[in-house]
C-alpha cells in the first residue's frame, strides 16, 4: 500500500467534529494548517480527484506525507486555534501576514525636559505617554503635524536643552510656526505646558483645552496684551479645526473598515480602508507574493491574522465577497474587540460603493508592483505546475484549422516564446487533403505531419521543437495530434484548448482525457486565451487572403503575356470581360501591344 493510500485509509476514521488539521511533508514540517466544521469531510476532500483542486492545492497535496488533527469544542474555538498554529509554524501554503505591520501609536516623550513626538509600532513599559492605535502612519503623522502647528511646537530633530543656542533658529520661527526653544525663547516649563495641551488634545479632551485657551485669551485681552491674545486666538481656531477628527479612542480608532481583494496575474493584494465618522482616514494594503485562486480564502485568512496581530477592530468590517464560516469569523473579531463587531458583504448602496472603491485601490496597487516580465514568467510557471510538465514551457506552438464554407482550408502555426508572440516563426499551411472534403481531423494531421517532416529533415525554420503543442479543439483534435507525434517518436506534451458553450476558453485537455481548468487561474487563462486568439486570427487572415486572390483572378490570367498590369489596363478601359470579348483586335491594340491583342482576341474566339 502506497503512502497516499495509507493516508486515505486514516482519513476514513476521522471524526465529523470541528477542529484543526496540520499537513506535513516527508521532513515532518507543517506545510499547511486549516480549520474545519467537520474534520472528516474537510480532510477527505484533499485526497479526492486532483481536478477538484486549484494549482496551489495540487502542489500542496503532492507534498503531504502525514497529518495531525486537534478536535475542538466549536468552530469558533477551531478558528482561534488555527490562527495560533499558523503563527507558530508559519506554514508555506498558508497566507501569511508580516508581524511588523501593526497599527502605529504616537509616543510623547514626557520624561524629557522638552518633550517630542514619535511614531512607534507599540507602547513600551516606560515613563512616556502613548496614544492610539492610529489606522496608519500617515494618519498618525497628520495628527502630530496638526497639533504641532496649532500649538507652535517644534518639528525639528534638535535635542534640548543640549542644542539651545548652537544654531540659528529655522524658518518656522520667522513664520511664527514655532515658539523656538532652540533660541531659548521659551523655558522648559513653558514648553512642557504646551506639550501638556497637546496631550490633552490627543486624549480627546479638546473641549477642555478650548475652554482653557479661551479663558487665557480673554485674560490677555483684559490686560491689554493684544499680541498674546491674538496668538491664543489663532491657537483656539486651530484647536476648533482639529475637533473631533483628532479624537482617538484606543482600540476603536475607526468606525468602519472596508476590505477588498484583487488578484493580478502574478500576485494578489488586499486593501483596507479605514473610516472615522464617515471620513476616509487611511489606506493599508498587503501584497501577496502569489496570486491565489480563491479570493474568499484570501479574505478569510487575512481577516483573522490582520486583526489578531493588531488587537484593534472597528465596529463594522465590510468585505468584498462572502467567506466560509462568516459567523465564526465575526465572533472571533468580536472576541478580539471585546464588543460586538458587524461583518458584512454589502450588495448595494453606499456601503457597496465603499467596497468597490477598496477593490479599485487593490487593483491599482497590483498594477504598480507587477511588471510585464513578471507576469509572463509567472504565467509559464503556473502552466507548468498545473499540467505537470517537466520543464518550463518557454516555447509554445499553437495550431488551428480554418476554412470558408468548406473551401480554402488552411492551417496556422503560431509560436510564443517566453509568453510573447514570435512572429518570425509563424507558419501557414494550404491543406491539400481538403480537396477530398471537409475533415478538420485529417487537416490537423496533415499540417502536423508536414511540420514534423520539416523538423526531421533538419529544416532550420522548423527547429527546435516546442516545449508543448497546443491544438485548437477538444479531445478528438488533441488525440489526432498525439497520433502524429507518436508516429515521429516525439515525446513533447500536447494539449487541446477547449472552449465552453459561449466560445470562451474553458481549459486544456490532455490526450488521456484529463482536463485542466484555467478559468480560476488568471495568469494562465490570459495566456492561453491570447495564444488561441492569435492562432485563430492568423488562420483567418490567411484564409481571407487566399479567398481574395480567387476573387481577383479572371480568365485574362490564362492568356500568355497578360499579367496583372495589362489585365488591369484592359478591365479599366473596357469595364468588363464581356466588353473585352466583344472588342476587335484593333480596339484591343489601342490598350496593349498588337501581338498581345491578337492573343486576347484569339483566346475568346477560339470556338
Amino acid at each position: 500500500m502506497s503512502r497516499k493510500d495509507e493516508l486515505k485509509a486514516r482519513v476514513l476514521s476521522l471524526p465529523r467534529e470541528p477542529g484543526v488539521y496540520m499537513m506535513k511533508n516527508k521532513e515532518g514540517d507543517v506545510i499547511y494548517v486549516g480549520k474545519a466544521k467537520a474534520l472528516k469531510n474537510r480532510v477527505t476532500s484533499y485526497f479526492q480527484s486532483d481536478s477538484r483542486h486549484n494549482a496551489k492545492t495540487r502542489r500542496m497535496v503532492s507534498l503531504i506525507d502525514d497529518f495531525e488533527i486537534i478536535v475542538t469544542e466549536s468552530e469558533f474555538e477551531a478558528l482561534v486555534l488555527e490562527n495560533a498554529m499558523i503563527k507558530k509554524y508559519k506554514p508555506k501554503y498558508n497566507i501569511l501576514l508580516k508581524d511588523d505591520k501593526g497599527y502605529p501609536y504616537i509616543k510623547v516623550t514626557t520624561s524629557k525636559p522638552y518633550p517630542g513626538f514619535q511614531i512607534v509600532a507599540k507602547p513600551a513599559a516606560d515613563a512616556d505617554r502613548y496614544f492610539g492605535p492610529y489606522p496608519g502612519r500617515r494618519a498618525a503623522r497628520k495628527a502630530i503635524d496638526t497639533i504641532c502647528e496649532a500649538l507652535r511646537l517644534k518639528t525639528c530633530r534638535r535635542v534640548f536643552p543640549r542644542d539651545i543656542g548652537k544654531d540659528r533658529p529655522c524658518l518656522n520661527q520667522h513664520l511664527g510656526r514655532c515658539v523656538a526653544p532652540c533660541a531659548g525663547a521659551v523655558s522648559a516649563e513653558e514648553y512642557a505646558a504646551l506639550v501638556g495641551q497637546a496631550v490633552s488634545l490627543l486624549e480627546g479632551n479638546y473641549k477642555g483645552l478650548r475652554r482653557d485657551l479661551e479663558q487665557k485669551m480673554q485674560q490677555a485681552a483684559e490686560e491689554l496684551q493684544f499680541e498674546r491674545a491674538a496668538v491664543l486666538r489663532d491657537r483656539l481656531r486651530a484647536v476648533d479645526a482639529i475637533g473631533q477628527r483628532q479624537k482617538v479612542v484606543a482600540g476603536s480608532f475607526a468606525d468602519l473598515d472596508v476590505l477588498a481583494c484583487h488578484q493580478g496575474q502574478t500576485r494578489g493584494c488586499v486593501v483596507v480602508l479605514h473610516y472615522l465618522n464617515g471620513d476616509l482616514q487611511d489606506k493599508e494594503y498587503t501584497i501577496l507574493d502569489e496570486a491565489a485562486e480563491d479570493g474568499a480564502e484570501i479574505l478569510s485568512a487575512f481577516l483573522k491574522q490582520y486583526y489578531a496581530m493588531r488587537q484593534a477592530v472597528p465596529r463594522t468590517v465590510l468585505i468584498s465577497e462572502p467567506i466560509e464560516g462568516e459567523d465564526a469569523v465575526a465572533a472571533y473579531l468580536s472576541d478580539i474587540a471585546g464588543r460586538k463587531v458587524e461583518l458584512a458583504v454589502p450588495q448595494r448602496g453606499k456601503r457597496h460603493d465603499l467596497v468597490k472603491l477598496a477593490r479599485k485601490n487593490a487593483a491599482e496597487e497590483i498594477l504598480r508592483v507587477e511588471t510585464s516580465a513578471e507576469r509572463r514568467v509567472k504565467s509559464l510557471e503556473l502552466l507548468q505546475s498545473m499540467t505537470g510538465m517537466d520543464e518550463l514551457p518557454v516555447l509554445l506552438e499553437s495550431y488551428d484549422i480554418s476554412n470558408l464554407a468548406g473551401t480554402n482550408t488552411v492551417g496556422s502555426m503560431v509560436v510564443f516564446e517566453n509568453a510573447k508572440p514570435l512572429k518570425s516563426r509563424y507558419r501557414k499551411f494550404k491543406i491539400a487533403c481538403a480537396a477530398e472534403g471537409q475533415d478538420d481531423y485529417a487537416a490537423m494531421a496533415e499540417m502536423l505531419t508536414r511540420r514534423l517532416t520539416h523538423w526531421k529533415d533538419g529544416d532550420e525554420k522548423f527547429c527546435p521543437l516546442p516545449s508543448a503543442f497546443l491544438i485548437d479543439g477538444g479531445l478528438g483534435h488533441v488525440r489526432t495530434a498525439q497520433k502524429v507525434l507518436d508516429s515521429f517518436g516525439v515525446a513533447t506534451p500536447c494539449y487541446g484548448m477547449v472552449k465552453d458553450d459561449h466560445h470562451r476558453t474553458r481549459g486544456l485537455v490532455a490526450p488521456d482525457g484529463r482536463e485542466f481548468g484555467i478559468s480560476t487561474v488568471p495568469a494562465v487563462f490570459a495566456l492561453i486565451g491570447r495564444i488561441q486568439e492569435e492562432t485563430h486570427r492568423f488562420a483567418i487572415t490567411y484564409n481571407r487572403t487566399l479567398s481574395g486572390k480567387k476573387l481577383r483572378t479572371s480568365s485574362l490570367d490564362q492568356i500568355d503575356g497578360v499579367g496583372g498590369k495589362r489585365r488591369g489596363e484592359l478591365l479599366r478601359h473596357f469595364g468588363s470581360i464581356e466588353n473585352i470579348k466583344a472588342a476587335s483586335v484593333q480596339e484591343l491594340a489601342r490598350i496593349v501591344p498588337r501581338g498581345i491583342a491578337e492573343k486576347v482576341y484569339e483566346f475568346y474566339h477560339k470556338s
